[in-house]
């Protein structure tokens, strides 16, 4: 059933004339049929729908290659924002589970959502189910009904493989086919990873394929060479959900109790001391620890090569809300209000503008002066 944002016809008709006008990206939408399948329709903000919780998020974030915008929520489904209007997709129009917690667009611009249950592909006409479930001895995939699988990172390498991170391993999908990353004889895994609970995959400018570990994971950071898998724990976090390379070929990582650090191809550096939020303090006795517990968040290398950093610690100085680092020194910015949000997800818009995702399942635009809110909040 959907939600109409107006009840007069005429108005009704106007939104989906600019709707379909506007939307020259993933969502091909050619009649009011199609758009009967969306829960909200032509909303200027990011509308919940689903009686969604302050501890939901605005999870993951994307541009489309029409530079159009795309965001999944722990709870609300996806959105698609045109430029003008939002419009929702949820389980009514063929997600069935609402957290959404990756989202990919592939060389051919089919859209793919990683959710709390699979993994799903959207070729701008409808929403399908892609099975993907854990696999046996021999490499064959079983379907399992009543197995659930976390979707929480993907990736498309430049063979033109797609990777997936689940909660039960990493798979790679290559001529409509899954296979686990894990079942190859050719691979060297000293440390016998398992790979479970993949919250981001990157490949870099030199072809190394890096998986960071989400939550429950425990295992820090990977890389695979193409035959070997190296193991590091920089900073000692096991739990690192971001991962961003530079256009310089730098890897930045943001651990998620300990901090950010950078790769140069040799060695990690500690970037967190640069942050006005570093957690490290020394008390009066002479003794190192720590200041607060510290949400540290993405990663986002802008247009003009600066670096933006988000962190949480509004208890000691309101350092909450956005930094960026220009390659010598960091501006913090942040309103009243922001910095009492966890940021979970940064994209810059074809404009230059950052858009925001946080808890609440939140939505802010930066455009380098003033914060724009986009989303209708909950109260606490």
């Amino acid at each position: 059933m959907i939600k109409y944002l107006f009840n007069r016809q005429i108005i009704y008709f106007v939104l989906i004339l600019v709707y379909l006008n506007s939307c020259n990206g993933q969502v091909k939408t050619k009649s009011t049929d199609d758009l009967k399948n969306t829960t909200t329709i032509g909303t200027t903000k990011l509308v919940k729908s689903q009686g969604s919780y302050f501890s939901n998020n605005v999870h993951c974030s994307l541009k489309d290659k029409e530079g159009n915008l795309w965001f999944g929520t722990t709870g609300d489904g996806v959105y698609y924002y045109d430029g003008e209007l939002f419009t929702q997709f949820t389980a009514r129009d063929g997600l069935s589970n609402n957290s959404v917690y990756s989202i990919l667009e592939d060389k051919v611009g089919n859209l793919w959502f990683g959710t709390g249950d699979g993994l799903y592909k959207f070729d701008g006409k409808e929403i399908v189910a892609v099975p993907l479930e854990i696999t046996n001895s021999n490499n064959i995939l079983t379907n399992n009904p009543n197995s659930k699988i976390t979707v929480g990172a993907m990736m498309q390498s430049k063979d033109g493989r797609l990777w997936f991170g689940t909660s039960e391993g990493v798979y790679i999908y290559k001529d409509n086919l899954f296979s686990a990353f894990l079942n190859n004889e050719h691979i060297v895994n000293k440390n016998g990873l398992q790979l479970n609970s993949v919250e981001r995959i990157l490949e870099d400018k030199n072809g190394n394929i890096w998986f960071c570990s989400g939550m429950g994971g425990g295992e820090g950071v990977s890389r695979y060479d193409g035959k070997f898998i190296t193991n590091y724990k920089p900073n000692g976090d096991v739990w690192v959900p971001y991962i961003l390379e530079d256009k310089a070929g730098n890897i930045w990582f943001s651990g998620r109790t300990n901090g950010y650090f950078r790769y140069d191809g040799k060695t990690f550096t500690d970037f967190t001391e640069n942050l006005p939020f570093s957690p490290i303090v020394e008390d009066t006795t002479g003794t190192i620890c720590l200041k607060e517990k510290v949400d540290f968040g993405p990663i986002l290398e802008d247009k003009t090569g600066h670096i933006w950093f988000t962190g949480k610690m509004s208890r000691f100085g309101g350092s909450g809300g956005i930094w960026r680092y220009d390659g010598k020194s960091c501006t913090n910015f942040t309103q009243d209000g922001l910095e009492d949000y966890q940021v979970w997800s940064m994209v810059e818009d074809k404009a230059g503008n950052i858009w925001i995702g946080t808890n609440n399942t939140g939505l802010y635009r930066f455009d380098g002066k003033t914060f724009t809110d986009f989303s209708e909040k909950a109260s606490k």
